[in-house]
């Protein structure tokens, strides 16, 4: 069993260090990620400059960083650090859910998926909290998790997206419910500035606006301590509304 590791917080963040120590001994753990964060940067690829890789060594691993994007990462995992693809992909442990619209936003997404891409099983993961990370309950339940897919697969051309909430104890984790991809968004504010030579400036900020949905989606699970599982798949065309547009009548005349 070969498993690829990547994430978009870069390959010093705790987050893949927790990933390798929670799955240590499931099999040879490969880990090709970002020199440094690159979140929210989707699928992007890198075709403009130069991608300089190097070795590192952590407290927990050796691995590869890469500059360039989570996709990046596992396209030149395929191509050239690895001999032969790896069984399973996983990427994280981001801090931050990729819940709602985040999900198109999201470099950890984009990780597995082009894991999905290249016919691989993935699985990505991030955890409900962006300061003071509690560790301890997730690991277990990830180190099961990957043991599950191991042993039962996941179906072709569909990616985990797993969200877990920052709780105290693994008994304020109620239970895992599979759920549906929810659409709440961050609403963006721009902090106007001006640079030292009277450039102006833009920093993005903002907040998640949170939407009232159902208890199947994943925002709201995680808002009561489910951990959330969801099924997301890349085929993004409207297969209900093809009639539709069929009907609207467009044709192209000489």
């Amino acid at each position: 069993m070969k498993i690829l590791l990547v994430n978009d917080d870069g390959i010093f963040a705790p987050g893949i260090q927790k990933l390798y120590e929670a799955i240590e001994g499931l099999g040879d753990i490969i880990v090709v990620a970002p020199d440094g964060e690159r979140s929210a940067v989707s699928h992007a690829l890198t075709l403009d400059k130069p991608m300089p890789v190097r070795e590192v060594h952590t407290a927990m691993f050796h691995g590869t960083a890469v500059m360039g994007t989570p996709a990046d990462c596992v396209k030149l995992a395929l191509s050239e650090v690895m001999t032969e693809a790896p069984d399973l992909v996983l990427s994280g442990i981001n801090l931050g859910c990729n819940t709602g619209l985040n999900v198109i936003y999201s470099g950890t997404v984009g990780g597995a998926a082009e894991a999905v891409f290249n016919g691989i099983p993935a699985i990505a993961l991030s955890l409900d909290t962006y300061t003071d990370p509690n560790w301890e309950p997730v690991l277990p339940f990830v180190r099961d998790l990957v043991k599950t897919v191991i042993e039962k697969g996941i179906p072709e051309g569909v990616l985990l997206n797993v969200n877990i909430p920052n709780v105290k104890t693994a008994e304020d984790i109620i239970d895992v419910m599979v759920t549906e991809q929810g659409m709440a968004h961050w609403q963006e504010n721009f902090d106007k500035r001006i640079d030292p030579k009277g450039r102006t400036y833009y920093w993005m900020t903002g907040k998640k606006r949170e939407r009232k949905e159902a208890e199947t989606i994943d925002d709201t699970a995680i808002k009561n301590n489910y951990i959330s599982v969801t099924p997301v798949q890349f085929n993004l065309t409207a297969y209900n509304k093809l009639e539709h547009i069929k009907n609207m009548g467009l044709n192209y005349k000489k």
